[in-house]
């Protein structure tokens, strides 16, 4: 078995996601900048998860067709900083969507690779994936705070070459880290769709598309419903940067914790753990400790929940069809839960109000535990050695 390039691999999700830093808190200030409306900057901000419901897919069956993951990638990253060059070349809200539709293309194919070849390296120690990807929150945090004292000093348009300096460190990135063997496995015969369909793996989909929908109000209304009760930006800002440093202790706690627990357990308890975060939220937003205890559950709501997604897709796909089950679930969750759990956010959150609509977010994570329990059954447990 090849060694596991742990830097380049890590170096590629600090970037990657150090990018998301950069870009998801901040570029909807330079969007602001640039005189558009609310309106038309949800849509442009709204592409990065419309181009995630069909793009991994394609990707991932074009790497899997022609064991290529590592070229795909590098070519990705390359024309994703090339797309991403044209907003210092123009300004207007067309150009700007064209810009953004492309370089989110292209930026979509590579965290499903990546995600793929990484497993592959890993083999059946699946475990260790957390302490690998952990980097890449390390990457979100040093992202999100520097940028945000960048800003503090310099113009908003700093942010561009900010942007562009992570786009950088992807292709770098990229391009130091070796073509993983794809492994023949005794499924490459079997129809990715006939996968699909098992009770299993359609019940590991559903729920984590539920969960991706209830992450909607989240993601997209925090901030604002506590600066609304009174809560200084910095404080927001300390309490986001909390629930992703929980989240870097759970990913290099995973060996341990696949090692004592199950899967599905896992699994189980990420959900329920949701499912108190959500309603702490939304009924708690009073007290401060209430919403730090529930930033604090981040480390299982997103960082166990992702490590043992990433390991049951792992089980469910293997050998050939291992990048294109990355790129469905990339396409299921973040792309068209993110994208579903961004518009029923936006339109309950007006009629029902913060409260209601943190508890419907609990509710659709409920039945996802609920499609766990009964259908989730994945054996055996994956080696921690």
């Amino acid at each position: 078995m090849r060694p596991i390039p742990y830097w380049p691999l890590s170096g590629f999700y600090f970037f990657h996601f150090a990018f998301i830093g950069a870009f998801a808190p901040y570029w909807g200030l330079y969007l602001k900048s640039l005189a558009f409306s609310a309106f038309q900057i949800g849509v442009l901000m709204s592409l990065l998860h419309v181009t995630r419901v069909f793009a991994p897919t394609a990707w991932g069956w074009l790497a899997d067709h022609t064991g290529k993951r590592l070229l795909i990638v590098q070519l990705a990253a390359v024309t994703g900083l090339i797309s991403y060059c044209g907003v210092f070349f123009g300004e207007s809200f067309a150009w700007m969507a064209v810009t953004m539709a492309l370089m989110s293309f292209f930026w979509s194919a590579s965290l499903p690779l990546i995600e793929a070849t990484t497993l592959s390296y890993l083999g059946e120690s699946t475990a260790k994936y957390g302490r690998i990807r952990a980097w890449g929150s390390i990457g979100f945090i040093f992202a999100v705070i520097a940028v945000g004292y960048l800003l503090d000093f310099m113009n908003i348009a700093s942010l561009l070459w900010a942007v562009l300096g992570f786009k950088l460190g992807i292709v770098i990135f990229s391009h130091r880290i070796p073509e993983a063997e794809i492994t023949l496995h005794s499924a490459d015969s079997v129809p990715v769709r006939q996968i699909f369909k098992r009770p299993e793996v359609l019940a590991f989909f559903v729920a984590s598309f539920l969960m991706a929908i209830a992450h909607g109000p989240y993601y997209t209304f925090y901030s604002i419903y506590l600066v609304e009760h009174d809560y200084s930006k910095s404080i927001v800002g300390w309490l986001w940067a909390m629930g992703v440093i929980c989240e870097i202790g759970v990913f290099f706690l995973m060996p341990q914790l696949m090692h004592r627990f199950r899967l599905k357990q896992v699994m189980a308890f990420s959900l329920s753990c949701a499912i108190a975060r959500f309603l702490m939220i939304g009924w708690g937003v009073e007290w401060p400790i209430v919403l730090l205890l529930a930033q604090i559950l981040h480390a299982a709501t997103y960082g166990a929940h992702h490590a043992a997604a990433m390991v049951a897709v792992h089980h469910f796909f293997r050998g050939r069809h291992q990048a294109k089950g990355q790129a469905l679930y990339t396409s299921l969750t973040f792309g068209l839960g993110g994208t579903f759990g961004g518009l029923f956010s936006g339109y309950i959150w007006e009629y029902l109000g913060p409260g209601l609509t943190f508890t419907m977010s609990a509710v659709a994570v409920l039945l996802g535990l609920g499609l766990v329990m009964w259908k989730m059954n994945v054996e055996p447990n994956p080696d921690v050695s």
